[in-house]
């Protein structure tokens, strides 16, 4: 059963055990959205890239990303849900480290496998979860606290498969120097030909190796970095669109708001209006 924390008619945090039927067409949530995948095999569709999963394993969303699981087996899914507003990343940054590893990066796959031993950890961790939310008189400091061990428990899982001998064993030296080229001038540098010329080989090279180290080209890529730039600084400052648009080198806010609605589905202010402003807009540096 749907289990769900709202304020008004915004969700802050919900737990829906038996979800996988919501996934089997393209969705968008304001929330960010963590995905346990206790059985079957499938396709994971996060905006314009593609994953294969075969469970266990977690699966990680932003806001408003838009997703679909496309099953070739039966999927048995536990959705979790969680508002910025009801846990901020940035902010619990040092408690789960999860903010660019498990949501908002664009150059690691957004899942991870699980032993069947992890497995059964989160397997309970869920059930214990489920037992102790109650809709109707809810703890928010309980609920925020078994987000916290699900979130940091995950970003362990990931970490260590990061650091495990056959993916160290794939490391590509110029793939690494592209992604810190890209990270370095993608406000400035939008065309592949631009980053092939930094790396001193062919355009078509570059394609090549780049879908095969990421999964993506470099100009998705590119795009992608722009538009996770631009949610950050709708998401963590209290910039206006304009002034975040003349930010990210767009000369007009208008084709700003288009090129960003082409990614997201959503224009700026909506995106904006959905997740909130996070508190450490607020924080002083």
């Amino acid at each position: 059963m749907k289990k769900a924390l709202l304020r008004g008619n915004d969700l802050l945090f919900g737990l829906n055990p038996d979800s996988a039927s919501v996934f089997q067409k393209p969705v968008q949530f304001a929330e960010y959205t963590w995905l346990f995948i206790a059985e079957g095999t499938g396709i994971y569709h996060a905006d314009f890239a593609v994953f294969p999963v075969k469970a266990p394993v977690l699966v990680f969303a932003t806001p408003l990303q838009q997703i679909f699981m496309e099953q070739q087996t039966p999927v048995q899914l536990t959705a979790l849900q969680f508002h910025g507003d009801f846990y901020c990343i940035e902010y619990h940054k040092v408690q789960v480290a999860c903010n660019g590893l498990l949501f908002n990066n664009i150059y690691l796959e957004p899942c991870v496998k699980l032993t069947v031993a992890e497995a059964r950890i989160f397997q309970q961790l869920l059930q214990d979860l489920n037992a102790d939310f109650d809709p109707q008189r809810p703890d928010e400091t309980v609920l925020r606290s078994y987000l916290q061990l699900l979130l940091a428990k995950s970003s362990s899982i990931k970490l260590r498969a990061l650091a495990e001998p056959p993916v160290l064993k794939e490391q590509d030296e110029l793939m690494n120097r592209f992604k810190d080229l890209l990270e370095q001038h993608f406000l400035f540098l939008h065309k592949p030909a631009d980053y092939a010329e930094l790396l001193a080989i062919t355009t078509n090279s570059l394609n090549k190796r780049s879908k095969k180290y990421f999964g993506k080209t470099p100009s998705e890529l590119i795009q992608e970095r722009l538009i996770l730039e631009a949610k950050k600084q709708l998401h963590l400052t209290r910039l206006s669109i304009k002034e975040i648009a003349y930010k990210l080198q767009f000369n007009d806010e208008f084709y700003f708001s288009r090129f960003f609605k082409k990614f997201t589905h959503v224009s700026p202010q909506a995106f904006r209006d959905l997740t909130g402003i996070s508190v450490v807009a607020d924080l002083v540096a």
